[in-house]
């Protein structure tokens, strides 16, 4: 046993001279956002930036193409205090047109002075890497303003009830208290006219569109 001591010490000594490499953890590779270069990053010059049709006055600060959004800084004036917005927009270019669009609401500036009130909202289409936008337009067809919950009594009956009456339409309104609130009712029609007529006729968009077109030709300039 005694001389098993001296032996197992010497195996001790020589194990704990060895080095040992540490073991370091392995980091995945983090995935990073990729554009393909077949999209253009470039400014879009614009010809006659401003329009006015129908008195509301409409232009576009700035143009670009960022990958594949077409992006442009639409600003108008507003005829009223009403949540007006871009409407029945589209893109046309050599061989084809695009009528999907999105818009992001950017400032609303109050009037001043006897200016005008301005909202400035992004259009941005998303275009293919082969579209040609070397000679193109952007067409704002409309700007509307929705009508929210009471508009209809406070702001459109009376326009409505005027347009009618200038037409020779014999329906009449009112605004009725139902649940609480005011509601915009048909209460007189025609007698050759269903109901379902006369309501196609009262909510018709034209009551809360003001119809353009607006339109602007751009140039894209590839960098």
């Amino acid at each position: 046993m005694k001389r098993l001591l001296p032996c197992l010490l010497m195996v001790l000594t020589a194990c704990s001279g060895l080095k040992r490499n540490p073991v370091l953890p392995e980091f995945l590779a983090t995935p990073s956002g990729f554009l393909d270069a077949s999209y253009p990053t470039a400014q879009v010059e614009v010809d006659s930036p401003g329009h006015t049709t129908n008195g509301i006055q409409m232009d576009i600060q700035r143009a670009w193409q960022d990958g594949k959004n077409l992006n442009a800084e639409v600003c108008f004036t507003v005829p009223d205090s009403s949540d007006w917005s871009l409407w029945n927009a589209s893109l046309n270019y050599s061989g084809g047109l695009l009528q999907e669009y999105g818009t992001t609401f950017i400032s609303q500036e109050e009037p001043a002075e006897g200016q005008p009130e301005v909202r400035c909202d992004l259009l941005t289409f998303v275009v293919a890497p082969d579209t040609d936008l070397s000679s193109a337009s952007i067409v704002v067809q409309a700007i509307a303003a929705y009508p929210r919950e009471g508009d209809y009594c406070s702001l459109y009956m009376p326009k409505i009830q005027q347009a009618l009456s200038d037409r020779g339409i014999g329906i009449t309104l009112e605004c009725l208290e139902t649940a609480g609130s005011a509601v915009m009712q048909i209460t007189g029609r025609p007698g050759d006219m269903t109901q379902e007529q006369a309501e196609q006729i009262v909510f018709s968009d034209e009551f809360y569109t003001i119809k353009g077109p607006w339109t602007f030709n751009i140039h894209l300039q590839q960098e």
